[in-house]
């Protein structure tokens, strides 16, 4: 049957000026945040005057230290679940296997999110044995 809606009508509220748009403002603010997240990350571990295990080691039992690297950690695997989302409803065209793909993936960044916290903490507070 043909539809009497005009083709503007019959798009008006569908496709990316929804949730796409959610979305892209996500991956922007992550990748914004990245930038001086990485920068401090670069120009701290560099200006250590060694890269020793007990120096390193020392730099993370700091407080601001393991908090930054924690936002870091936390904001990179979010950064990379939104982008690796994209790819995936992009170009995975079963449902099903898009669907259970999406879930794997959002499981195993959650994984190293956790993974990732759990270390630092490890490191910066119960030593490194």
């Amino acid at each position: 049957m043909k539809s009497l809606r005009s083709p503007l009508g019959q798009v008006a509220g569908l496709g990316s000026a929804k949730s796409g748009v959610h979305h892209w403002w996500l991956q922007r603010l992550s990748s914004i945040a990245l930038v001086p997240l990485t920068v401090w990350f670069m120009v701290s571990l560099l200006s250590l005057p060694s890269l020793d295990h007990v120096t390193v080691v020392t730099w993370m039992a700091q407080s601001w230290t393991a908090l930054l690297l924690i936002l870091l950690v936390l904001v990179a695997t979010w950064h990379s679940q939104l982008g690796v989302r994209v790819v995936v409803e992009d170009y995975v065209h079963n449902s099903g296997l898009r669907t259970l793909t999406l879930v794997i993936l959002t499981f195993v960044h959650a994984f190293l999110a956790v993974a990732g916290v759990f270390a630092i903490l490890k490191v910066a507070f119960g030593g490194a044995a």
